[in-house]
């Protein structure tokens, strides 16, 4: 089954769910999905180089001069902080986040669909809250003008927190959507045989 970029598969065994490559439409151009998928990629690919630049600046300098710079060592910690955090939109955007699935193996196709639906919504909706936690936890570093270090504003580098969440939530909900019906159509389909 293919949806919006994503296909899943539809054999028995474990529910996964793979992103297709972004593919050029008739006229050449690619689809929003697959810049998306792009531009995600570069921001985790540029984040995590900088953190190893960063980190690998650090040791060589306090190595060799037996100091380093007092701003690289918070600085790589946000960027664990964002990568990590969109790490894990990346992996919601591919169906790899950390899933337990031990009663899923075991169902036939329709109950695992629908209990991909259920997991699903519950994911979304704990990410969901995170997110609209994380959100007001910003908003509250924003109005008390919290300063993280070197001057830099604490809520831009935790900004990243209800925007990963949200990310989450949403993707999350179009799977469990896609789970849905795929559960609704497999039922039509076991009642006209």
């Amino acid at each position: 089954m293919r949806c919006n970029g994503i296909s899943r598969s539809t054999e028995a065994g474990p529910r996964r769910v793979v992103a297709s490559s972004p593919r050029p439409d008739a006229e050449g151009a690619e689809r929003p999905a697959g810049r998306l998928q792009r531009i995600e990629d570069g921001v985790l690919a540029l984040l995590l180089g900088a953190m190893i630049v960063l980190a690998s600046l650090q040791i060589a300098m306090r190595w060799l001069l037996g100091a380093g710079l007092a701003w690289v060592d918070p600085t790589v910690r946000v960027l664990v902080l964002w990568v990590g955090l969109l790490g894990a939109v990346a992996a919601s955007r591919e169906g790899r986040h950390i899933t337990v699935d031990v009663l899923s193996r075991m169902l036939p196709e329709r109950p695992r669909a629908a209990a991909g639906a259920v997991a699903g919504l519950f994911t979304a909706a704990v990410s969901a809250l995170v997110a609209w936690h994380a959100a007001r936890f910003v908003v509250s570093e924003l109005r008390y003008e919290s300063v993280a270090f070197s001057g830099i504003p604490a809520w831009v580098l935790e900004s990243v927190i209800p925007f990963s969440f949200a990310a989450i939530a949403l993707r999350t909900l179009w799977a469990a959507a896609s789970d849905a019906v795929a559960a609704s159509r497999g039922a039509r389909e076991g009642e006209s045989a």
